[in-house]
């Protein structure tokens, strides 16, 4: 350890701490004191190294001024900048001095907490102006900085990075981090920063709202180059099987998401588990203007049910395929009560997904220690989270990444058009609604049969419709007298028609489209049924 501090006699080491998290701080501080570091610090972060016994100069000293506007500015100055920013050269050091200025070897910095404060502020904690006080700006700025200029300068912006980079200074004959380090480092600086800006700007586009008079559908820009922020939420035990490793990172989001939940209990959560959650949370939100539970198995839905109270929404989403819904995953747009417990702990299931748990559903399916909880937070329909049609969603495959338009439209944003002699009796709109909502989580080709809020049958994931249909008819059996029919898309022939009449199918929904359309139509015509076309396709390969 002499090595660090006989290179610190002749070339002073200096740091430069601004944070608002200081769990670590002070062990950091010292032992660079310690090592011959010279500690320069804002005002609030040397109070604390203060108190802990640490000698650090204010920055004020640097600066010649105090913080100022209520502590909105205190780094923002171009000595404490040019300290940082100086590139090794002779002509910059000497223009550093000559301004009056010094150099930083090392920027510890982290930025306020805007995230935790953002969810106050949703809550009624916090008022907008107050959430707005939460937006770093000297930060970031010291963190890209320090990040551009990693050829001279380390920059620390979590406590996580503390040790590892400490013990390297102890080791170092120069007294800093390695080159390799250095430059690492500037990556996860330049990452946090992206990330903490990519969350700000989510949030202040969500209380703006959508434009007014917005269309719809918006002209989506896809960059040249697309650069991809996301942070690793758990290591999965493993991926889709046992031989392959798995993870599942976050990335920035507005509204309720399985990687921003709280794992409440249950064993580790597997790839498939956080898949199968994502897309049962996916369709409750379609469906969430109404107390409703649907159940996955496979990333498909496998039963959904909508209802007057959760409970019954449970039991009919259960009691739809009670088979398959076994082993699978459930997710409820509202908070899970003791009631609705007790009914979810009489069946195997894997995760369930709420909005919150109730403290006596706790007690009830904490006897089920192995079952994963994951609390989301509010549930909205995905329309309302993205009123202006310009969400992005990315699928990786082999040597790329298919990103496009997240679908968010509504079951009125197509041209709802009665196209048989037959109008929908009035009692079966709502099952049209709901049954074109599910039929659009569903696998391609898919079918949905139902009646009452409630799936009688899903036929998904098939190579042709008629035999989607043929599934979704067969377990809907003598239910699907009177029931209706979704389709997510076209019918190529009049054959699901026919089908669909033979077995007392009351009304069809499909987004029409096809150059046969006219024989679906005299099929449904000589039926009696009737048929809406919704001029919007929902696949989903």
């Amino acid at each position: 350890m002499s090595g660090p501090a006989a290179s610190n006699e002749s070339v002073p080491r200096r740091a430069l701490f601004s944070v608002s998290r200081t769990e670590g701080l002070a062990a950091l501080a010292s032992e660079l004191v310690r090592l011959g570091w010279e500690l320069w610090a804002t005002e609030g972060t040397g109070r604390h190294l203060q108190e802990a016994g640490v000698p650090v100069r204010p920055l004020s000293e640097l600066t010649g001024q105090v913080s100022m506007l209520g502590g909105r500015v205190k780094t923002l100055h171009p000595r404490v900048f040019g300290g940082v920013l100086a590139r090794p050269s002779p002509q910059d050091l000497a223009e550093l001095e000559q301004a009056g200025g010094v150099p930083f070897d090392l920027v510890v910095v982290n930025f306020y907490p805007f995230e935790e404060r953002l969810e106050r502020y949703r809550s009624g904690e916090l008022t907008l102006a107050e959430l707005v006080e939460s937006m770093d700006i000297g930060g970031p700025a010291l963190a890209r900085a320090a990040a551009k200029n990693f050829a001279r300068v380390a920059v620390l912006t979590d406590p996580s990075q503390y040790a590892a980079v400490l013990d390297e200074i102890r080791h170092s004959p120069h007294g800093l981090p390695a080159d390799a380090t250095r430059v690492r480092l500037a990556a996860e600086a330049v990452r946090r920063t992206a990330r903490y800006d990519a969350v700000i700007a989510r949030a202040l586009q969500q209380e703006a709202g959508p434009p007014a008079a917005a269309p719809q559908r918006v002209e989506v820009s896809f960059p040249e180059r697309l650069a991809l922020e996301a942070t690793r939420w758990l290591v999965a035990r493993y991926g889709e099987n046992p031989h392959q490793a798995g993870a599942v990172y976050r990335v920035p989001v507005q509204g309720a998401s399985v990687p921003w939940g709280q794992v409440l209990q249950g064993k580790e959560l597997s790839y498939n588990n956080v898949a199968d959650a994502a897309a049962a949370l996916d369709l409750v939100a379609e469906l969430s203007d109404r107390p409703a539970a649907v159940a996955i198995k496979h990333a498909t839905p496998c039963g959904a049910a909508v209802a007057d109270s959760l409970l019954q929404a449970y039991q009919l989403a259960h009691d739809a395929d009670p088979v398959s819904v076994f082993g699978g995953v459930v997710a409820v747009s509202r908070p899970v009560d003791g009631m609705v417990a007790e009914a979810m702990a009489r069946t195997f299931l894997e995760v369930i997904v709420a909005p919150s748990f109730e403290p006596e559903a706790l007690e009830v399916l904490s006897k089920k220690p192995r079952l994963r909880l994951i609390e989301v937070g509010p549930i909205e329909p995905p329309w309302r989270r993205d009123g202006d049609g310009s969400s992005l969603e990315v699928r990786s495959i082999f040597g790329g990444l298919l990103v496009q338009q997240v679908d968010a439209v509504d079951w009125v944003d197509g041209e709802l058009r009665t196209v048989t002699r037959q109008s929908v009796p009035e009692r079966l709109w709502p099952d049209l609604r709901f049954a074109w909502r599910v039929v659009k989580h569903a696998r391609s080709n898919a079918i949905v049969v139902a009646r009452d809020g409630q799936t009688l049958g899903i036929g998904a994931g098939q190579t042709s419709r008629i035999d989607a249909a043929r599934i979704a008819i067969e377990k809907a059996g003598e239910k699907a007298s009177g029931a209706v029919l979704a389709s997510d898309g076209f019918f190529p022939f009049s054959d699901v028609v026919e089908l669909a009449a033979e077995h007392g199918i009351a009304a069809i929904v499909q987004p029409g489209g096809s150059m046969r359309d006219q024989e679906s139509i005299a099929a449904a015509d000589r039926a009696g049924l009737a048929m809406v076309f919704t001029g919007i396709r929902h696949f989903r390969h």
